[in-house]
């Protein structure tokens, strides 16, 4: 019982949300392995990949497109949109990476964007830290 860790919305058979299953540690390592730290899912995908309702209502928010650079510019499919209501999954990766039980402070001042800070967070889980 020592090594499973708390997953916001997720409850054991006993009722104890309080830790994290061996099958929620793989749903939140598959999870954290979709995340580029590009991307903003929208909330019925994260419904999909249920994500706990809790998560959703805290990290959503309506996101407004700047075109100075294209990397600025948000687009679902091929087209440009002006806002855009989900989650940021460079946030998702982070809530992930904090029940998966990784001190993520050292790996935040380190990371120069929000990719590196996703690669960051799925290699240190890979090795363990």
């Amino acid at each position: 019982m020592g090594n499973r860790r708390q997953f916001a919305g997720d409850s054991d058979a006993d009722g104890d949300s309080s830790y994290i299953t061996e099958m929620e540690r793989l749903r939140a390592l598959q999870l954290l392995a979709e995340c580029t730290g590009d991307d903003i899912w929208s909330l019925e995908y994260c419904r999909q990949k249920r994500i706990p309702d809790s998560w959703i209502e805290r990290l959503s928010d309506c996101f407004e497109s700047g075109f100075e650079r294209d990397s600025q510019t948000i687009y679902v499919g091929d087209h440009v949109t002006n806002q855009y209501l989900g989650i940021r999954d460079v946030d998702l990766a982070i809530e992930l990476a904090r029940v998966l039980g990784l001190n993520i402070d050292r790996l935040t001042t380190g990371a120069l964007s929000r990719r590196a800070l996703v690669l960051a967070l799925q290699e240190a889980i890979e090795e363990g830290q």
